[in-house]
């Protein structure tokens, strides 16, 4: 249960506070939205704690010292950093409380606001490039959470929507297609109140480059468990602080993904990475449909926009491809798009011989390029040549490496090349500073 539901004695829509049942029927008439329930009880909770009085306690107060307390808290709230608009937020949920439990009329409580300007934020964000979202993918540190900053560009999805993903919602597809379908749907509230926004249901797709990462994910989570279950959600927990078991059926928290959004920025060398985050994400999605040039209806139904009644034809199964088809030709990368299939085999042959690869490593790797239509099929088998080589074959090219490193005080500064080798390095917290040509990356690390 969360803290909320023992505090103010709750239970569905209803409580054991008189003062509180009459507050919670006001929002199931109204809205009968769980993510509203838990806004109103976690910010009532708050005050409760703060006044050191239980509901009903409060509501026995006289119209000045009702007053007086919800003036205080609302005031230590703006002097704690809060943004203007969630104080002015929480006082309107304090002011119906009261209001619904008397305090109406001559009654009203009275508490100034504080002034908000229009179109006021005061987080600030940045909305990064298609480029600074590779770079931020590659840097994330693993194979979950390069899917997770990839599933929320490429699908547009919030972060409580992504969160309240079960893996039956896209197992089907993802085993079989490379546009796979991302149904959203009220029932995932079960998992997170605000994963279906006010309660529409739509769908958008996860690209292919989204697909190929939530497979390596996939695998990784099968080796380590078994298997997946059905309801299980699409990105688990990977806390230490639960067991396995329960570890498994819990989505990953919501901080969490936000943390992730944020470390992939720095590591992938965005100046201001602090003001990323998962909802940039969205927006950046967003700007690629715009510039792919869907019809703004569609855009719309892609991004959860359209009101209930009015998207009916979206789930019609001839739609749905058609949708599909459109949402394929979205560029999401589109300056990784330029090089042609033969360039990209000679930027991998030019990566495994930097790898160091023996020369028979080297003519198995020219077979596997030659054996495959797709140049990331044939990579993937490279992969596993990799790490078949072992690090004695490694030594060669660490040396060359070494040659052409610099040491500037503590920082060491590198230039490597190839996406594996860039990863690898991200992972071991070194930081991208960037790109330049022919697949070639600057690298920097603060060593103690």
């Amino acid at each position: 249960m969360r803290a909320w539901e023992v505090f103010l004695k709750v239970r569905q829509w209803s409580s054991e506070y008189e003062s509180v049942d009459k507050y919670l029927n006001h929002f199931k008439r109204k809205t009968r939205s769980e993510g509203t329930k838990e806004l109103a009880c976690d910010l009532l909770m708050r005050f409760c704690k703060f006044a050191r009085k239980e509901p009903n306690e409060l509501v026995k107060l006289s119209v000045a010292e009702a007053s007086q307390i919800v003036q205080s808290y609302v005031d230590s709230l703006a002097e704690r950093g809060q943004s203007i608009r969630t104080v002015n937020v929480t006082l309107t949920f304090l002011r119906t409380f009261f209001r619904l439990n008397g305090f109406k009329g001559e009654r009203q409580i009275d508490v100034e606001r504080f002034f908000q300007p229009s179109r006021y934020r005061k987080e600030s964000e940045y909305i990064p490039t298609a480029e600074e979202i590779y770079r931020m993918a590659y840097a994330a540190g693993s194979a979950k959470n390069k899917a997770m900053v990839l599933c929320l560009y490429t699908s547009g999805l919030r972060n409580s929507t992504l969160r309240g993903l079960r893996f039956k919602d896209v197992a089907e597809e993802l085993e079989t297609l490379e546009i796979v379908k991302v149904p959203v749907y009220p029932e995932m509230k079960e998992i997170d109140p605000r994963a279906c926004k006010g309660n529409i249901p739509y769908y958008s797709f996860f690209s292919k480059e989204t697909v190929k990462a939530l497979k390596e994910y996939s695998s990784e989570r099968r080796e380590m468990f078994g298997n997946i279950a059905d309801e299980e959600p699409l990105f688990a927990s990977t806390s230490a602080n639960v067991p396995p078991k329960v570890r498994r059926s819990t989505p990953v928290k919501r901080n969490t993904l936000d943390q992730v959004v944020r470390r992939s920025a720095r590591k992938g060398g965005i100046t201001r990475w602090k003001e990323v985050h998962p909802h940039c994400l969205r927006k950046a999605f967003e700007y690629a449909l715009r510039n792919a040039g869907l019809d703004p209806k569609d855009q719309e139904f892609l991004m959860g926009h359209i009101l209930p009644g009015t998207q009916d034809t979206y789930y019609d199964k001839t739609k749905v491809e058609y949708l599909r088809m459109k949402y394929a030709q979205v560029d999401f990368f589109p300056e990784r798009g330029g090089l042609d299939d033969v360039a990209r085999k000679r930027q991998v042959l030019d990566t495994v011989r930097l790898l160091g690869y023996s020369e028979d490593k080297i003519k198995k790797v020219e077979e596997v390029l030659a054996k495959y239509e797709e140049i990331d099929d044939a990579i993937d088998e490279i992969k596993k040549l990799s790490l078949e080589s072992g690090k004695k074959q490694l030594l060669p090219h660490d040396r060359e490496r070494r040659a052409r490193t610099s040491c500037l005080g503590k920082k060491e500064v590198k230039i490597v090349k190839g996406e594996n080798n860039l990863m690898q390095l991200l992972s071991d917290d070194w930081n991208l500073i960037k790109e330049l040509s022919d697949q070639r990356f600057v690298l920097t690390k603060l060593f103690e």
